[in-house]
């Protein structure tokens, strides 16, 4: 990809690598023998991180199918694709 991201697509992007550091974190807290009480926590924040990540992205992608089809072009989702991809996050 060249040049920047779009905002919206740029704070999915570091919510995602956030989620990826919590993950990692979760990981190493695991190989160091935590305990279930300290690693269920960090592994219900990379879950919630990720689900807000999803419902992030679907909703950039509604949200641009709606205000302007045109400019989705070839990639434009229809309102049918849209909610079932919605609906596997839930």
């Amino acid at each position: 990809m060249t040049g920047p991201l779009p905002d919206p697509q740029r704070r999915i992007v570091n919510r995602l690598r956030r989620a990826e550091g919590q993950l990692n974190a979760v990981v190493v807290a695991l190989e160091a023998g935590a305990t279930c009480r300290t690693v269920v926590p960090q592994l219900s924040a990379v879950t919630n991180a990720l689900n807000k990540a999803g419902l992030a992205i679907v909703s950039t992608a509604m949200k641009d199918c709606v205000t302007d089809p045109a400019a989705a072009g070839p990639n434009a989702l229809s309102a049918e694709e849209l909610e079932k991809l919605f609906l596997k996050l839930t």
